[in-house]
Order: structure tokens, then C-alpha cells, then sequence
């Protein structure tokens, strides 16, 4: 039987105990009807599966107490950043979902000239707290010990700026000279792919862009909208040059 995996902010180790959070706690004793004595696996992000136990379950929640730890080796060789524009409600969380389980190493939500959502001030911070969720329950799911950096919405020039510009840079345009099976792997295995939002870049964003070095590639005869378009780049990706095969 598969066990549940748990993602939990704090540091882990063989011997210690966890305090599950609230949710994920009462997922397994409401849910799943496990009980003290049963098993499931914690993680926080370094990279490691820690094997736990349930201890204690009371009204103040769901304690588990580590017994092993396991490191997991599942991470993409390419070290994918993705430039996001920034989509309304349930379509970036699409984005953030997948594209984990997907293997991306970095999210970096941007705000463009034609951006229909804007975030500032404690909206911003409550949207990036939640799109980190997103991002954890994504790893719970898909195996991985390792969450995808998630940075805070950024105007395009700093969310570039920020990105660090590996070699390998790409825009993803219907009109592109060049598809994605010109694409070759980078020294380095980073890459940094833009997608604009669903009102599409602007001229100004694409000089930009331009300036900074960014290639266009096309993604096939039709147009994609903002959530499918990084998704399918960054599966062609790891199936080219990753670990999808």
C-alpha cells in the first residue's frame, strides 16, 4: 500500500516528533482512518523521505515521531525556470501543479503590461502563501523531496533581472522562426522559459525580453493559452533533454 507522504516546514530527523499540520492530520485519522501505530512519510524539502509512525492523535491534532530517513534522488537534470504571467484564480494554480510534477526548479509569477490580475501589499503575500501551498501538496503527490522555488510577483524587468539569465533563455511564441525541437541542452542544464499572460506580452514586454537576450520558440501550428503553453514546453523539454523517456 502506498503510503501518504506529508510535507512539513521544520526541520526532520531520525528520533525526533512532528506535529502534523492541521489538514494533513486530519486527512489521515478522518480520511484514510489510520491510527496510532500506523505509518506514513514526512519530508520538508531536503531532499529526503523521513519514515514515520503515528504516536499521539488528540483534539489538539496528529503527532508522528520519525524512525528512518531515506534520501530520494528524483529531481530533473535540467534546472528549468519558469517566468510566469501571472493567470487569474484556478489557472495559476493549474500552472503551479503541473509544472512541479513536471519538475520545474523555479516559478517566478510576473506581472506584465496586460496582466489582468494585480497583486500588491497583504493580496500579494496571501497569493504567494497559497501558491506555496500549492506547490507542497504538488510534491506530497508526485514524489518529489525537493519544492521548486516560488518567488513573489515581480514586475517583468526585476522578474528578469532576478532570474539570474542562464544561458539558455526562450520566449514561447506562435511566432517564432524556430520550434522546440531546435532547442540543444545547455552547458549548464538551466534554462529559463517565458510565458506571457493571458492577454499576451506586450510590444514594450517584448523588447524586454528581447533585450535580455530571449530567443523565440514556437510550440506547434496553434496558439496555447497561458496555462497550457508552459506545461507543454517544459514536458517537450525533459522528453528532449530531462528525464522523461
Amino acid at each position: 500500500m502506498r503510503l501518504t507522504r506529508v510535507y512539513i516546514d521544520a526541520p526532520l530527523g531520525i528520533g525526533l516528533q512532528a506535529e502534523l499540520p492541521e489538514h494533513a492530520g486530519a486527512h489521515l485519522v478522518r480520511v484514510l482512518r489510520l491510527r496510532e501505530g500506523d505509518a506514513c512519510i514526512l519530508f520538508n524539502g531536503d531532499g529526503h523521505d523521513y519514515d514515520a509512525r503515528i504516536i499521539g492523535i488528540g483534539k489538539r491534532g496528529v503527532q508522528a515521531e520519525i524512525v528512518a530517513a531515506r534520501r530520494i534522488d528524483n529531481e530533473s537534470p535540467l534546472s528549468i525556470t519558469l517566468l510566469q504571467g501571472i493567470a487569474r484564480g484556478e489557472k495559476m494554480d493549474l500552472i503551479l501543479q503541473k509544472t512541479t510534477e513536471l519538475g520545474v526548479a523555479r516559478i517566478i509569477p510576473v506581472h506584465s503590461e496586460r496582466s489582468e490580475v494585480k497583486l500588491e501589499g497583504a493580496r500579494a503575500i496571501k497569493r504567494l502563501a497559497h501558491w506555496r501551498g500549492v506547490v507542497a501538496s504538488a510534491c506530497e503527490q508526485s514524489g518529489r523531496t525537493v519544492l521548486p522555488q516560488v518567488d513573489e510577483p515581480l514586475p517583468l524587468l526585476q522578474a528578469v533581472a532576478n532570474a539570474g539569465l542562464p544561458a539558455a533563455r526562450y520566449l514561447l511564441s506562435p511566432l517564432a522562426d524556430s520550434g522546440i525541437d531546435s532547442m540543444t541542452a545547455p552547458p549548464d542544464d538551466r534554462l529559463l522559459i517565458a510565458v506571457g499572460p493571458e492577454g499576451g506580452w506586450s510590444d514594450r514586454d517584448l523588447q524586454t525580453l528581447d533585450n535580455a537576450g530571449f530567443t523565440g520558440i514556437r510550440l506547434g501550428p496553434r496558439i496555447l493559452r497561458t496555462e497550457t503553453a508552459g506545461l507543454a514546453a517544459i514536458a517537450a523539454l525533459q522528453m528532449r533533454l530531462g528525464d522523461l523517456g
